[in-house]
């Protein structure tokens, strides 16, 4: 199976007032989001993070890579710093991907287009870094944790509720 999730934004405090995320503490933030993880995707699993996915800690990110589930890919965001980008534990690296899954052309980037490739061909944009706060398009996903319920999801779960 293969899940997308973004804006988890480990280790940084000020999601917790900026995105009002229900949370009393970091380290209760933190764990919640790894268990949802855990609980969503097994280690044979693929998922795609699109962007903004922990803090700038030396180590901070490598260590959190080897407790999650999955083949990681990451689609570097406006808020992951080097550390995050260089942490081995990511099965590939890139600012924007395309894929097919289940025969549906997906185009991944951390910030959603108002236009995309192949979109007057039924593609789908994936995307991230607006925290629940826009309005899609037909066929334009968030997949960040604050619009899918703290945990990553699936296609055929994206367009269940489409």
């Amino acid at each position: 199976m293969i899940y997308f999730t973004s804006d988890t934004h480990f280790g940084e405090q000020r999601v917790l007032n900026i995105d009002r995320r229900p949370f009393s503490s970091l380290a209760e933030h933190d764990a919640a989001l790894i268990a949802n993880w855990n609980d969503t995707v097994s280690p044979e699993d693929e998922i795609w993070h699109l962007g903004d996915f922990a803090s700038k800690k030396k180590g901070f990110a490598e260590d959190l890579l080897s407790q999650l589930n999955g083949s990681k890919h990451l689609i570097v965001g406006n808020n992951d710093p080097p550390a995050t980008v260089e942490a081995s534990g990511w099965q590939s690296i890139q600012h924007y991907a395309e894929l097919t899954v289940d025969g549906q052309c997906l185009i991944l980037c951390h910030y959603p287009f108002r236009t995309w490739n192949q979109m007057g061909k039924r593609s789908v944009n994936l995307h991230g870094h607006s925290h629940g706060r826009l309005k899609p398009l037909p066929r334009q996903f968030d997949v960040g944790v604050d619009a899918r319920g703290l945990r990553p999801v699936s296609l055929a779960n994206l367009l269940r509720r489409a």
